[in-house]
């Protein structure tokens, strides 16, 4: 029995659960569908809708993953949900994903709300959540090089070129029935794009030919066809990416099927939308309260190359600052890090706890061989890290990046529990 058979058969005898949501947004992508989510859901609740999210990974408590009708999942009936889909997995062989899954299906099927988003795990064609039958809209955000053991492994059939499989990949979730919308991409993967979609019935509604997003000081306008959004939208997420990710929620909304929101529904949405761990300044903590009054430290989670080529945007204006930074071994270290570079006052290297991770020492010497960083130290962890750029650098703001782990760990230390 293959991955996809005994996840058909798991939520068969679950009674089918994902064929029981309502109507469902599903999203893909190498980096920014978490936010893209949080946008849909913030416009979608400013409209008085109620909403299921179903994301991934959570960064301090598992219930960050399911929520239902806009509320966390409180422990006692995830913990009913999660032995119901044990009893019947037994001998399926289901992985955790499969199981989480299947809970969060269960659910949704079982509390009423008005719509669904649904964050693909891992890839699109052959994750846990591909199993939904019929969504309104499928979404794909960023794309790059990411998870390359699993998505780059060979397969008679599939594009040879690296982004290219990448994009036929996370592709896999368009359906026959789903309005598609898309950021822009090179016109290779654009092609293949228009390609997978026209393969199931479906046209592509993308960046740059059908919609856009054009930035202006302290905001953006958000064009289609049919006109601009009104008035300006104001993100309080950071980044020329976040914009573009709002984008892509917005052109999903715009392609669903049933009630719109009003453009003062999606200016209100966007404006609210926030993602821990993305780009967030931390508030008053114990991390914080490390270095000198006024000092902003910064979160972010990205660990790829692309999540690299976003922060270098996002940081381009500002002044170089302090960077402390850990990544799991498996990452590609200067590939994350070179984009912005010229952004790095001083590099702070730690580890990643209870995770297989890159030896801080190794990250200090190749950013001072390969990025030329003089200034890079090994620590022992944040705290160590902040406290020595206290007492031993000159003021400027803070960035601890690297990986959605890490920043978990940051939060619980800083007492910023999401919700």
């Amino acid at each position: 029995m293959g991955p996809r058979t005994h996840r058909a058969e798991l939520c068969a005898r679950l009674g089918s659960p994902h064929n029981q949501l309502p109507r469902t947004f599903h999203v893909a992508g190498t980096n920014g569908k978490g936010s893209t989510c949080a946008f849909l859901r913030a416009i979608l609740e400013v409209q008085g809708r109620r909403v299921h999210a179903y994301t991934s990974p959570h960064l301090v408590r598992f219930n960050e993953r399911i929520r239902l009708a806009g509320t966390l999942i409180d422990d006692a009936l995830l913990a009913v949900l999660l032995e119901e889909v044990l009893d019947v997995a037994a001998d399926l062989q289901a992985s955790f994903f499969e199981v989480t899954t299947a809970a969060a299906f269960l659910a949704f099927a079982r509390t009423p709300a008005d719509d669904c988003i649904i964050e693909v795990g891992l890839g699109g064609r052959l994750d846990a959540t591909n199993i939904i039958p019929a969504p309104a809209v499928c979404g794909i955000a960023s794309l790059g090089i990411d998870h390359e053991a699993f998505l780059l492994a060979p397969e008679d059939g599939v594009p040879a070129e690296a982004i290219e499989r990448i994009a036929w990949e996370k592709t896999g979730i368009f359906k026959p029935g789903a309005a598609i919308a898309t950021l822009a991409y090179s016109d290779s993967v654009m092609k293949l794009v228009r390609d997978r979609a026209a393969a199931v019935g479906g046209i592509v509604y993308a960046e740059g030919d059908d919609w856009s997003v054009e930035p202006i000081q302290y905001g953006f306008h958000w064009t289609s066809g049919s006109g601009a959004v009104a008035p300006t939208l104001r993100p309080r997420m950071a980044g020329t990416h976040q914009m573009r990710n709002a984008g892509l929620a917005i052109a999903m909304l715009r392609r669903a099927p049933g009630a719109q929101p009003t453009d003062d529904d999606i200016a209100k949405g966007v404006a609210a939308a926030f993602w821990p761990g993305r780009m967030q300044r931390l508030g008053i903590g114990p991390l914080t309260n490390l270095l000198r009054d006024g000092t902003a430290i910064w979160l972010d989670g990205g660990h790829n190359p692309d999540a690299g080529a976003a922060l270098a945007m996002a940081l381009a204006d500002q002044p170089p600052l302090h960077l402390v930074c850990g990544l799991l071994k498996n990452k590609d270290a200067m590939g994350f890090l070179r984009p912005f570079a010229d952004r790095i006052a001083s590099f702070q290297a730690v580890p990643i706890p209870d995770h297989d991770h890159h030896d801080p020492k190794d990250l200090c010497h190749w950013v001072q061989r390969e990025l030329r960083i003089a200034d890079a130290q090994p620590c022992d962890d944040v705290a160590a890290a902040l406290a020595f750029i206290a007492d031993h650098r000159p003021p400027a703001d803070a960035l601890i990046c690297g990986s959605l782990y890490l920043a978990g760990d940051v939060l619980r230390r800083n007492g910023e529990l999401p919700d």
